[in-house]
């Protein structure tokens, strides 16, 4: 069955339909949560539950004839949204962000070890330093793996504003991540 099609059943209160849509996509949102999220997994888990009772709660939000994956990716784009808005007003910039990239030593023999962990500890947190608008069309397109298409819907905004997005998102981590450039 499609996400879709599931979706209908979850309206009519279909609960092996809810159990097979969570079962896809309870560790995508969860994933998506904790890197949108300051990689905060308690919070991460927090948000992905709030999002599947929301959807236990009004299904009928849901409009069928769209496609599923870019409306639960839009809600959950929304939730993580409201939450900046929320630390903003609570914490201005008072969250910690790792500083690991600043303490490093720069010896070549450093440089060739360091592994993909690392890169991207580091690629996080320049992305936090980035405007939201920034990060998520990072997100979406390169850890997500979501089409131009669906970040645009996601995001609500042209295709072509996605793609002026990354660009301008990869032309400013670029400078700032070239510590981890081969030799």
């Amino acid at each position: 069955m499609t996400d879709e099609q599931l979706m209908r059943l979850i309206i009519k209160r279909e609960k092996s339909a809810f159990e097979e849509l969570y079962d896809r996509y309870n560790i995508l949102l969860l994933n998506y949560f904790y890197r949108m999220l300051w990689r905060d997994r308690e919070k991460a888990e927090d948000f992905m539950q709030d999002l599947f009772t929301r959807i236990i709660a009004k299904p009928e939000y849901f409009d069928t004839e769209k496609n599923f994956k870019t409306w639960i990716y839009s809600v959950a784009n929304n939730m993580c949204k409201n939450e900046y808005k929320k630390q903003e007003v609570r914490k201005k910039n008072e969250y910690k962000i790792f500083d690991s990239a600043e303490t490093m030593t720069g010896s070549s023999e450093y440089i060739k070890n360091i592994d993909k962990r690392s890169f991207n500890e580091a690629v996080d947190k320049e992305l936090n330093k980035l405007k939201e608008t920034e990060k998520t069309a990072f997100i979406l397109r390169f850890r997500e793996e979501l089409s131009i298409r669906e970040i645009g819907e996601i995001m609500e905004c042209s295709e072509g504003t996605v793609k002026s997005r990354l660009y301008y998102t990869i032309k400013k981590l670029t400078p700032r991540l070239k510590m981890f450039k081969p030799v």
